[in-house]
């Protein structure tokens, strides 16, 4: 085997098997509450809550631990604007043709259009990039590995995080997300993956019923 610099694992905790067991019933009943809200209340979040947030995500996989994330949380109110305009500008034409009729199908049930007002209301919204070359060090140059699966991993748990502190969050992916390189002021290097919006729920938040329909372990494991 090739050698390599490592160190004790020296954090690993070991549970009971009892403990396991409550352990992970009590995670499951805590994140089957994760809901995706589309109606925000204006409450600001504390600064450092979103940073440890985005420490937590930082903490993901990646392909040769080249980290290829970059996330931008965005308070301030004009640039906030900014994103709502461009958002908004480019779902139009999504609404209005560019998706196709079974696409918009699968939407109606959610009840989404082009009005994105919570873009300009929450507090927070963090803007998701992938990078295609990096590594460990701000200066490194290297081919990233396994870019989109990395920054899907470390964005679930963002997201994860950001609900265990007591928020509610929306994703959001505006077609094409390009505009977000030019108002978050990134580079070419980066890949706009997802806008994530993070406050908490105005008092007249919904949940839609289809949303509230999930599939049954069945469905989606098998063990063999």
């Amino acid at each position: 085997m090739q050698q390599h610099d490592s160190s004790p694992l020296t954090d690993y905790v070991e549970y009971s098997e009892d403990e396991m067991l409550n352990r992970s019933q009590s995670f499951y009943n805590q994140v089957k509450r994760r809901h995706s809200i589309r109606s925000f209340s204006d409450k600001p979040v504390d600064k450092q809550v979103i940073e440890n947030c985005l420490k937590a995500a930082g903490t993901a996989p990646s392909g040769a631990n080249h980290q290829p994330w970059h996330f931008v949380a965005v308070n301030s109110a004009d640039i906030k604007k900014q994103i709502r305009e461009q958002a908004e500008f480019h779902e139009r034409g999504f609404y209005e043709g560019r998706a196709g009729e079974e696409w918009l199908g699968a939407l109606k049930d959610l009840g989404t259009d082009a009005n994105k007002p919570y873009l300009e209301h929450a507090p927070w919204l963090i803007a998701i990039f992938s990078q295609k070359k990096g590594g460990i060090t701000e200066d490194d140059k290297n081919t990233n590995y396994y870019v989109h699966e990395s920054v899907g991993i470390a964005t679930g748990i963002l997201i994860t995080a950001l609900h265990n502190a007591g928020l509610v969050t929306l994703t959001h992916t505006p077609k094409p997300m390009s505009f977000l390189n030019k108002v978050c002021q990134r580079g070419d290097n980066e890949r706009a993956y997802m806008l994530l919006i993070a406050g908490y729920p105005s008092e007249d938040a919904t949940v839609p019923a289809h949303a509230q329909v999930k599939k049954s372990l069945e469905d989606i494991a098998t063990f063999l």
